[in-house]
């Protein structure tokens, strides 16, 4: 097994292992989304223990419901493609980022810069690969005008702001109330309700995963700290059965069973309940607090963690990006052969964006140095108290 995450390394590797781990996740899941824990062991004559093919073989690109994408063969899916969006958008603001960024900036790159796509094998606008929810975006924002803050309102309630905001948590690095709340704005744009609240935890779960000696332990507690309504209730409930296991077999049926009364999905996933993905106070997610229970379960290992997102089926993808990226964030060791499969066969190179936020990420922080020490001095004039030095 690669040695367990327990809070180690520089901030360059943190980002690099959340980056990197988070799109090998996504690349390992993306073939069987959709289906069971049961499902998934009899197609591949048992469970998955790494990069597969598609999961109609050669008959991808007419299969349904999947055509014409070339999920399999260690190509990345759409999490990926917002990851490494919201990264470009960073590198440009080179501040932290509001919904009006998303406007601004994110948009605009999503439907006019065309890009490699891998599940489609060609270049081509990443609008073009985007699931409706995430379409949203271009409809309430470029098309609507809608107010940035307010336009994730009336999208269906799911993970798709909650899946790219890892580089939020990146960036507030040792600080995941900063983080929750910049993610809290930025997915304003995009989500409302336990959608929006997942991507705010998320993010914050990323940002306490960077702190030195930080251990699953203590991200789920800093998740515990902030979130709020039913997603804190969901990763609660999810972590408390994660803590009774130490291997993903056995924790795969009693995780689904924990989330389940949180999930507005229902049994089926790919035919969801009338009252699938609406907004709600009593609700949650799924993706997240399943992804914080086999960062759990695994103690921080990366393998064993994204096994365990991927083998659990459903929205797997999405599981498997969150819980890489958390235990990259954590230290632990991505497996260069995974890797390197995902970033050949995805024709990305996954290292670059992690070097460019790894330089954002230190810009901003001097910023916010700055304006710390200028908001010190300007409340000591005030009130006659010292400055903190």
């Amino acid at each position: 097994m690669t040695p367990k995450g327990e809070g180690t390394g520089t901030l360059d590797e943190r980002i690099g292992g959340a980056l990197v781990g988070a799109a090998v996740g996504d690349a390992l899941g993306g073939p069987v989304e959709g289906y069971s824990p049961e499902q998934i062991a009899e197609r591949h004559g048992g469970r998955v223990h790494g990069v597969v093919g598609p999961w109609n073989g050669d008959a991808w690109p007419t299969a349904r419901p999947i055509a014409p994408y070339h999920k399999g063969d260690g190509h990345v899916t759409d999490d990926t493609l917002m990851t490494h969006a919201l990264v470009r958008v960073y590198a440009r603001v080179r501040d932290h980022l509001d919904a009006y960024a998303v406007a601004e900036h994110l948009v605009p790159d999503l439907m006019t810069t065309p890009r490699w796509i891998p599940e489609l094998e060609a270049e081509a606008l990443p609008l073009q690969r985007l699931f409706l929810a995430e379409k949203w975006l271009v409809a309430r924002l470029h098309y609507g005008h809608v107010d940035p803050r307010e336009a994730g309102n009336g999208n269906i309630v799911n993970c798709g702001a909650a899946m790219y905001m890892a580089p939020v948590g990146l960036v507030n690095a040792g600080n995941p109330a900063g983080a929750y709340a910049e993610a809290l704005d930025v997915a304003g744009a995009h989500q409302s309700s336990y959608g929006r609240e997942a991507a705010g935890v998320f993010a914050a779960a990323v940002a306490a995963a960077c702190s030195p000696g930080a251990t699953p332990g203590s991200v789920i507690a800093a998740c515990l700290s902030l979130a709020k309504d039913g997603t804190r209730a969901a990763v609660e409930a999810v972590c408390e059965v994660a803590s009774r296991h130490t291997d993903f077999e056995s924790a795969l049926v009693p995780l689904r069973r924990a989330v389940a009364p949180f999930d507005t999905v229902g049994p089926d996933y790919r035919s969801p309940s009338l009252g699938a993905r609406r907004p709600s106070r009593l609700h949650s997610i799924e993706e997240l607090p399943v992804a914080l229970g086999m960062l759990l379960v695994s103690s921080g290992d990366f393998r064993h963690a994204v096994l365990g997102s991927v083998n659990y089926g459903r929205d797997c993808d999405s599981i498997a990006t969150m819980a890489g990226a958390l235990a990259g964030a954590l230290g632990a060791e991505v497996p260069h052969d995974w890797a390197k499969t995902v970033a050949e066969s995805s024709r990305l190179d996954l290292d670059a964006p992690a070097r460019t936020l790894a330089e954002v990420t230190r810009e901003i922080f001097d910023r916010d140095v700055r304006r710390r020490r200028a908001h010190e001095a300007a409340y000591a004039a005030l009130a006659g108290a010292p400055c903190s030095g």
